[in-house]
């Protein structure tokens, strides 16, 4: 079985053929057109983030039979159309969960504790101690929308650190514990005082994040992104930053992560983000560890040694 990679992975990668039995070929730098070109001989596809899969791309992909994200996410695979193709899908979303979950809180103790705003000031020779006293993080009640892998991750670590976790996923029921409670998205709005989205972006969420979903919030919120930007309509958090609603955010991922893309407005709302002390920014990073580089091929050969178990 033939197996092409498109995208730059850990080098780990090249010992797959031995312990798989399988013919790979491995293309980080590879365009598009290529790939077009060549995708037709492959029965699995190995992809991270550099180009979507839909229709148009699987007319050329007769022969394939699975295609695995080196990544957390599906957002850029059509699901449906593998689905009607014939091709299984699926991503390794587990390999970065302690890179998001530890990413996520240094953040936040980065915007509670104002880190990076004391590190930048003693850097420039100013030694301001009572214009940067932190907020302690223990004590105060975390709201975790999403509980796959990365929410889970998140909430076992806030909780040691004395937080109240509440968590709600809409698709799924009966994880609670001694150390979590299962609730519902009204009862986060009603008592959470930090907000944490681990939601995939889908029809259902694109966009969910908007003014209304701030004003439901009974207390003013830290609010944190770590999922994916397309879910939150900037503009709107933007806004709730000025009116207080928000007293600070923490993002890793944005509505448009192309900068030199950005429309006027666009630009706008990036400028007032950026010009804030309480509003942390990172690019994307959460999941990127050099111990997640090497986990995702860990769980991509598991998934490709079961799938073949069972359908070879």
């Amino acid at each position: 079985m033939k197996v092409l990679i498109v995208d730059e992975m850990h080098e780990s990668i090249v010992h797959m053929p031995e312990e798989l039995g399988l013919e790979v070929d491995y293309f980080p730098n590879i365009a598009f057109e290529e790939v077009l070109e060549k995708v037709g001989d492959y029965e699995g596809l190995l992809i991270r983030s550099k180009f979507t899969i839909d229709k148009h791309f699987l007319s050329h992909a007769g022969k394939l039979r699975f295609i695995g994200r080196a990544g957390a996410g599906l957002d850029l695979i059509d699901l449906e159309a593998c689905k009607s193709a014939g091709v299984d899908v699926f991503g390794a979303n587990e390999a970065n969960k302690v890179a998001v979950a530890e990413h996520l809180i240094g953040m936040l103790l980065s915007l509670l504790h104002k880190i990076n705003i004391a590190s930048r000031e003693v850097k420039s020779s100013q030694w301001n101690r009572e214009k940067n006293r932190g907020e302690e993080l223990f004590g105060k009640t975390v709201g975790i929308i999403g509980f796959g892998n990365n929410g889970q991750a998140t909430a076992e670590r806030l909780s040691a650190f004395g937080c109240k976790i509440l968590a709600y996923d809409k698709y799924k029921y009966g994880f609670g514990n001694h150390l979590i409670q299962e609730v519902s998205l009204k009862k986060i709005q009603e008592e959470a005082e930090v907000v944490s989205l681990h939601i995939p972006l889908t029809k259902d969420t694109l966009k969910m994040i908007n003014t209304d979903f701030f004003n439901a919030f009974k207390k003013d919120i830290y609010f944190c992104n770590i999922a994916r930007g397309e879910i939150v309509v900037l503009s709107d958090l933007a806004d709730a930053l000025k009116s207080g609603r928000v007293r600070g955010a923490c993002l890793d991922v944005l509505e448009n992560e192309k900068l030199k893309t950005l429309s006027p407005s666009e630009k706008e709302t990036f400028n007032y983000l950026c010009s804030l002390d309480n509003v942390v920014l990172t690019p994307h990073v959460a999941g990127w560890s050099n111990e997640s580089y090497v986990k995702i091929n860990q769980v991509l050969r598991d998934k490709i040694r079961m799938w073949l178990e069972q359908n070879v």
